[in-house]
């Protein structure tokens, strides 16, 4: 059985990006003498599966950030669209996020890394998600990409574990607890 996690920041009003995917206001915070566990929450994943804005946001840092091999749900990118220097690190799919965990179960794959709040949202909404680390950043953006969208039911979230930083970052870990699938959509 394959197992989704999510590892990300948000803008303590709930924004994962400014409206145009811009995300200054996170890496102003990146103090690289704190450890906000990513080394250790990435560790034991296979693979990671973003959305395509992640992706192309991604492909505007200076090098790859990733040493796992990426899926990127899309509708409008494909093979066609990846830089060379990304050939058989990346992959592309417009597959419902059922259908692309059935694709990496056969690949015996275990334990993947969940990217960027339209992925995030879609496998929630599916009930596909075990668990949630969110790392606030003390900043009000006032408006944004939300991480979360609308669901047509509650998902209760139980917490397993909240930490300070001396930056002012908080980190909680939760555990999905209850998400019946949305049949609305």
């Amino acid at each position: 059985m394959v197992t989704t996690h999510v590892f990300i920041a948000v803008s303590l009003d709930g924004y994962i990006a400014r409206q145009d995917g811009d995300i200054d206001w996170l890496l102003q915070r990146d103090d690289p003498t704190e450890d906000h566990g990513y080394a250790a929450f990435i560790a034991d994943k296979e693979w990671i599966v973003m959305g395509r804005g992640t992706f192309e946001k991604a492909l505007t840092f200076d090098a790859w950030p990733y040493d796992r091999p990426v899926l990127v749900l899309s509708r409008q990118l494909n093979a066609g669209s990846l830089p060379e220097k990304l050939n058989g690190k990346v992959q592309f799919s417009c597959r419902a996020p059922g259908e692309v965990l059935a694709d990496l179960a056969e690949q015996n794959v275990h334990r993947v890394y969940l990217d960027g709040g339209q992925v995030i949202q879609s496998f929630l909404r599916e009930g596909l998600v075990a668990d949630i680390v969110i790392t606030t950043v003390p900043v009000l953006l006032g408006a944004g990409k939300p991480l979360f969208g609308s669901l047509t039911q509650d998902i209760d979230l139980t917490l397993l574990s909240s930490r300070s930083f001396p930056s002012g970052l908080v980190q909680s870990h939760y555990r999905v607890t209850s998400s019946a699938p949305d049949v609305a959509h």
